[in-house]
């Protein structure tokens, strides 16, 4: 299972894109919110997440996602059962762990990136990764270094999004969604 974090401001096309072509490959997908049922994101788009960030129970070859936009990001680290549940991620052997735009400076702060390991964020903010000591691989829209995967920002949400399909069923299913979406046709 694909857990999406949705807290107060996150960035709802890195999200939605993620949720939309995770399922369009048969990838099971649900959406965690952070304080309610109900979640607006940084554009003003609520969405009703399918389960509390509470009810998530990690197991092996499940993936936790985190969106950025500030907001949602601020809205993971105030939250001490989103924080866990990363960790959680980052600490269950099989489990993967997805972050984009703002989110990887999170994991930053948190000291959950490999040291040495490749990784991207939203420009700008790279200064974060490199303290943390992972080298930004800024020319690149996504980045997987072994569990871990990593996106630059919403202009990348599919790049990101196929990513994590292709961690979770293969190049080809990845391929096969590429097509149908006519994604760099």
């Amino acid at each position: 299972m694909v857990y999406i974090l949705l807290g107060a401001g996150f960035e709802e096309a890195e999200a939605l894109v993620a949720a939309d072509v995770l399922r369009r490959g048969e990838i099971p997908v649900s959406l965690a919110g952070i304080g309610g049922e109900w979640v607006a994101g940084s554009h003003g788009i609520t969405v009703k997440a399918d389960l509390p960030v509470e009810g998530v129970t990690l197991k092996e070859g499940d993936m936790v996602v985190l969106p950025g936009g500030m907001g949602g990001v601020a809205s993971i680290e105030g939250s001490g059962e989103a924080l866990a549940l990363v960790r959680g991620a980052a600490e269950t052997p099989g489990c993967w762990l997805a972050a984009i735009c703002a989110a990887p400076t999170l994991l930053a702060r948190a000291g959950l990136l490999p040291q040495g390991g490749r990784c991207v964020c939203y420009p700008g903010m790279e200064g974060e990764l490199s303290q943390a000591g992972a080298v930004p691989a800024m020319d690149q829209a996504a980045v997987r270094e072994g569990m871990l995967i990593t996106g630059k920002g919403p202009g990348t949400a599919f790049d990101f999004a196929l990513a994590l399909v292709e961690a979770l069923a293969g190049a080809e299913r990845a391929g096969q969604v590429r097509a149908g979406l006519h994604y760099g046709v």
